[in-house]
């Protein structure tokens, strides 16, 4: 129909796992298997093949993207006679709980340091801009944590425009996934870097009232894609692995679930992922999928076997 919007199929470029895995060209792998293991989270099966076969095209994709974009801002210099302020490049990372953004963003960030026209990538992530547990405990919203609502977006986007202006330095709050709080006094200084990767579960969030949005900063964006029942599964395995380690902790604001059997543990977390992870997915995350530059799906092995890039 004329002048009807293309379907999700149009606007995208679909690759199965080999042709993506062969637009990495001659991309050099440049992490050993002692540096892909300390940057793999917990239950994150993820192997140097995985490394080649889909970061490595990507790692060049962005270097292309980013090259362009630095290309672009000289121009731009040159014709307005001024000298050209270093922009850094900003690539939002999207997607569920348990569905891998983490280890994602610290790979790709260690990739992307590796070329040599960008070698500073800095990596924030939104729970850093999480309401203080306080500040969600009076507002009667502390289970609603990580809902749109819980964050505090004016802030983010306060940060997001400083970097994007080059501002020389700039502070981001630092989130403890022990304490499940924000960090009191702790900051993360962003010194105008190459690349700024922004890791978080609704970074593609759109508001109905608002004019203003976090995607608006981005260069480029990630959504980490998986089937519903298998990022359930995910989130189960972490919250047993997690029982058997950081709850451990005294500190730890779940240590009270250190004790849990087998049986209680996985009843706790799937009743966790029904009342609040899984329904924040549907309602908040995974109609922002769309929105994404790229799409990364994976199988229940956390392969991935898809991957959809948006037409420019």
């Amino acid at each position: 129909m004329p002048g009807s919007l293309p379907d999700v199929a149009d606007r995208y470029l679909t690759f199965d796992r080999a042709s993506w895995a062969g637009l990495r060209a001659a991309t050099a792998l440049t992490l050993g298997e002692p540096e892909l293991t300390k940057l793999k989270g917990l239950n994150a099966p993820i192997d140097l093949h995985e490394v080649e076969s889909v970061y490595l095209p990507l790692s060049r994709l962005l270097n292309l993207y980013v090259g362009a974009t630095q290309d672009l801002h000289k121009v731009s210099a040159t014709f307005l006679g001024t000298i050209k302020p270093k922009v850094p490049y900003v690539i939002g990372v999207a997607g569920s709980v348990a569905v891998g953004k983490s280890t994602f963003a610290r790979i790709l960030q260690a990739l992307l340091a590796q070329w040599p026209d960008h070698p500073t990538v800095d990596l924030i992530t939104t729970d850093g801009f999480l309401f203080p547990n306080a500040a969600l405990e009076a507002r009667g919203i502390m289970n609603r944590k990580g809902f749109p609502e819980s964050y505090d977006t004016r802030n983010l986007l306060q940060v997001l425009r400083a970097i994007k202006s080059g501002a020389e330095h700039v502070e981001a709050p630092v989130y403890s996934h022990v304490v499940y709080d924000i960090v009191d006094g702790e900051r993360v200084v962003i010194n105008q870097p190459d690349i700024v990767i922004l890791e978080g579960l609704n970074v593609l969030q759109t508001g109905e009232s608002a004019n203003e949005f976090v995607s608006d900063y981005f260069d480029f964006s990630i959504y980490l894609d998986a089937d519903e029942p298998d990022i359930e599964q995910w989130y189960v395995d972490r919250f047993l692995t997690l029982r058997e380690s950081v709850f451990q902790d005294p500190d730890s604001f779940f240590k009270f679930y250190a004790e849990l059997t087998d049986e209680e543990a996985i009843d706790t977390a799937r009743t966790i992922w029904r009342e609040i992870n899984g329904l924040n997915l549907r309602e908040n995350i995974l109609p922002t999928r769309e929105r994404a530059s790229l799409v990364i799906h994976k199988r229940r092995d956390h392969r991935v076997d898809r991957v959809q890039l948006r037409r420019l």
